[in-house]
């Protein structure tokens, strides 16, 4: 007899968009019209009409009248087609110029947003006798009633998989170890879905291969099943699973990632969706990956440029989602936020994240497109993105009214922490959320930022390109509409992001209040060592446009810094180095005169450039801040201005921060304020400035100093810090490395590295090498990790700064 071989897709990814190579979307296509075909993907009869017009557009090309009958005519590609031919050939006239790369990819878009997507029916009866039917999926078994789904156990509550002869048996993690059962029609039945079962976790979950047992030399029991990896993935790598946090039903729910990625743990290798590439015991090689992959991927610098800002939209849509789904979730859940504040808020937030979630899906098919095999690619049409970009960017436009509100929704959501005592404790139970893992007011500056960042990336990409390259047209006239919106919004921009770090500041300091009083700018903060009676006593400065403050750090539950000290700027002399001790110098104000000194010489002049930049300001201006501590805050002493203050602070000023009113563990340890601390270095406002100039997206390879392999990450670069996380659908990050006090350079020698585009990050004993992908992602890292490692910058936001100035030249 003739044997027929089919191809069958055995795993269902999340999102089969996101695969990379054009003919492995083309066989998914393929097993989603033979799905249908076979009514396996039950759907209402608009949607399999507009799949079924994909396919028809997919095999014959554009609309056309009797072409399309005929076809439908000798083909069915859909049961009961008569019902919706007209239905078909209507959907079929929207598609004019698709190409079929562009078909399948639309198939597997509105397939895999599907409930019965990839779902294999095996007929089971639960504990009552009521007929079932079990599934598995990417993210845990399912159970169906009929073809309506009624449960799903996601891997991370499965404790343990098992059958014994026809019952199937799931262990879910409780209290109680529940134990659910369910019958099938024969032990062969059980034993098929229970290897389905461990294949599926083994190919979406399991990072590290079991071991396999010795087997015995003569006789064997139970089953010969061993964990391995099927060769279907090969043909292709998969991006990591993008998975909405918005359910279809409500802007509230949280995301299934969220859930998945609960046992994704530091260290271990990334599933093979990620690193297709085997050794001989099945664990993921990432260094050989890289090189295939190397010879694979094209070195055309538009390309990587491109995909910088599909990097970072990724994670400025998660940045978003902080907003729209998690902190709505918690304000909702508690009915915490005024109805008024609610409509404000969300009102402006919510249509700007759902243009940039289209906007995200036209530059991942763009650039999953950009070197496909079709002949498209041959003629170059998707070997762009200027166009992507003219159409968003001209789009934006429309959310200009919606940006320029956010100074109000910004002032009023701080006034009302302040007036409503619910909202003040939802709010700060939020930022010690995972999730929230930066300041929660940073987020509301980030639709403003973005519009920065598109700018800096389309200047980069038209620098690039020659005169008369055809994407070059389109890339000017992106960047000049994206330049005439943050032209517009720029001056607004610098009153957010310092009004952002004085009500930041306001939150981490004890003993001062209106610290975001009209009028005034942050100008820098960090660390320096007062002279008191016991010695040079360490303390955390901070330099605003009318006043000094000094705090100390106490060892208490919220990790606050007590204000110990004020003095205004008004009738300060500027200051000057005149000490014996090395990097110290002298500030005079009108009431006290202390003694500080500094880490360096370079920490030393920027505190004294600064400081006396801000009192020949204040000298200049006509206003005199009243908005001063209490007398019992300020000099108790009263000694003449000449002589200098050596103070001697009691344990109980020190310590008092301990008995705070504020009870909440509210601490976290990547703000600039307490890495500051612990690295001994200070942060100006310019250095903020360029630091949100700077943000950057991407996988790399990271390996520690005494380890031999590489471990792919998705790693974000923000206010001063790396972030890690395993894939970059994750909800929160794994880890975080403070970049304050680092040195970026490349590996030498003796670090024993042979790779290309590799970097090496330094601080005392702590040494880390990332790998990069290309030459330019490489460039990139060094120059944002560069700009935030050194703090480069020394002048504040008091005056004008040229480009020069802003770099530390």
């Amino acid at each position: 007899m003739n044997a027929l071989f089919r191809l069958s897709v055995k795993f269902f990814p999340p999102d089969p968009g996101q695969l990379q190579e054009e003919f492995t979307r083309y066989l998914f296509s393929l097993q989603i019209k033979r799905d249908l075909m076979e009514d396996r993907l039950h759907c209402a009869e608009n949607t399999a009409a507009l799949l079924t017009s994909h396919l028809l557009q997919c095999e014959i090309g554009d609309y056309d009248d009797l072409a399309d009958r005929e076809y439908l005519k000798l083909n069915t590609l859909v049961p009961r087609q008569d019902r919706i031919q007209e239905k078909i050939m209507e959907f079929h006239q929207q598609h004019l110029t698709q190409t079929p790369a562009e078909s399948d990819f639309q198939v597997l878009e509105i397939a895999r947003k599907l409930e019965m997507y990839g779902v294999r029916f095996h007929p089971a009866a639960d504990r009552e006798g009521s007929k079932i039917n079990l599934a598995v999926a990417h993210m845990g078994l399912q159970v169906f009633q009929g073809n309506t789904k009624i449960n799903t156990f996601n891997w991370s509550k499965i404790r343990k998989l098992s059958f014994k002869r026809k019952r199937f048996l799931i262990k879910l993690h409780s209290e109680v170890h529940d134990t659910l059962e369910f019958l099938m029609a024969s032990r062969d039945q059980c034993k098929v879905f229970w290897k389905s079962c461990v294949e599926h976790h083994s190919f979406f979950r399991l990072h590290d291969q079991p071991l396999p047992k010795a087997k015995a030399m003569l006789f064997t029991r139970g089953s010969s099943f061993r964990y391995r990896y099927c060769a279907v993935y090969t043909c292709s790598t998969v991006d990591s699973p993008v998975l909405s946090p918005l359910g279809s039903n409500s802007l509230l729910c949280p995301s299934p990632s969220y859930q998945m990625s609960m046992l994704s743990l530091p260290g271990q290798f990334p599933s093979p969706q990620q690193s297709p590439i085997l050794n001989e015991t099945g664990t993921a090689r990432p260094e050989e990956e890289e090189e295939l992959r190397r010879k694979r991927f094209p070195t055309n610098k538009a390309y990587f440029i491109a995909k910088e800002i599909l990097m970072t939209e990724r994670t400025y849509l998660k940045d978003l989602e902080v907003l729209t789904v998690w902190f709505r979730s918690a304000v909702i859940k508690e009915n915490a936020m005024p109805e008024g504040l609610m409509t404000l808020l969300f009102s402006n937030i919510d249509p700007i994240y759902e243009f940039h979630r289209g906007f995200l899906k036209e530059l991942d098919q763009r650039l999953a497109l950009w070197y496909g095999r079709s002949n498209a690619h041959v003629k170059g049409d998707y070997q762009r993105i200027g166009d992507v970009m003219l159409r968003n960017m001209c789009a934006l436009k429309e959310f200009t009214g919606y940006l320029q509100q956010h100074d109000e929704v910004l002032t009023e959501l701080e006034k009302a922490t302040k007036r409503v005592k619910k909202l003040e404790v939802v709010y700060k139970e939020f930022e010690l959320q995972k999730v929230c893992y930066l300041p929660l007011n940073t987020f509301l500056l980030k639709p403003i930022q973005r519009l920065m960042h598109y700018r800096l990336i389309l200047e980069r990409l038209c620098r690039h390109y020659a005169p008369d390259h055809s994407d070059q047209r389109h890339c000017k006239e992106a960047l000049k509409e994206v330049a005439e919106i943050a032209a517009q919004l720029q001056s607004s921009l610098i009153r957010l992001e310092n009004f952002q770090k004085l009500t930041e500041l306001q939150r981490d300091l004890i003993g001062i209040e209106n610290l975001t009083a009209p009028g005034r700018e942050f100008i820098r903060e960090g660390c320096l060592f007062k002279l008191t009676k016991k010695g040079l006593q360490q303390r955390m400065f901070f330099l605003f446009s009318d006043m000094l403050l000094y705090t100390s750090k106490g060892v208490t539950a919220s990790n606050q810094f007590k204000v110990h000290g004020q003095l205004p700027l008004h009738g300060m002399i500027e200051s000057e180095s005149e000490w014996s001790v090395p990097h110290c110098f002298t500030i005079y104000s009108a009431q006290r005169t202390i003694v500080v000194a500094a880490s360096s010489k370079v920490e030393m002049n920027k505190w004294i450039e600064d400081l006396n930049m801000a009192i020949d300001m204040s000298k200049k201006s006509q206003e005199k801040s009243d908005l001063f501590l209490e007398p019992s805050l300020c000099d108790r002493s009263n000694r003449s201005s000449d002589e200098v203050s050596l103070e001697q602070e009691s344990e109980d000023d020190v310590n008092s921060s301990r008995c705070s009113l504020d009870k909440q563990s509210h601490h976290r340890a990547n703000t600039t304020l307490h890495v500051c601390w612990h690295r001994n270095t200070s942060v100006s406002m310019s250095d903020h400035s360029l630091a949100v100039e700077n943000q950057l997206s991407g996988y790399l390879l990271r390996k520690f100093k005494n380890s031999n392999g590489w471990q792919k990450l998705w790693v974000v670069f923000t206010n001063f810090c790396l972030f890690f996380y395993k894939t970059h659908q994750d909800d929160f990050p794994l880890a975080s490395l403070p970049l304050l006090g680092y040195t970026v350079s490349t590996p030498g020698e003796a670090d024993g590295i042979h790779k290309e585009y590799v970097f090496k990050l330094h601080f005392k004993s702590h040494v880390y090498f990332f790998r990069a992908e290309s030459e330019y992602t490489f460039e990139r890292w060094m120059e944002v990790i560069m700009s935030a490692a050194s703090t480069a910058g020394r002048v504040s936001l008091l005056i004008p700064k040229g480009p020069n100035e802003v770099n530390g030249n």
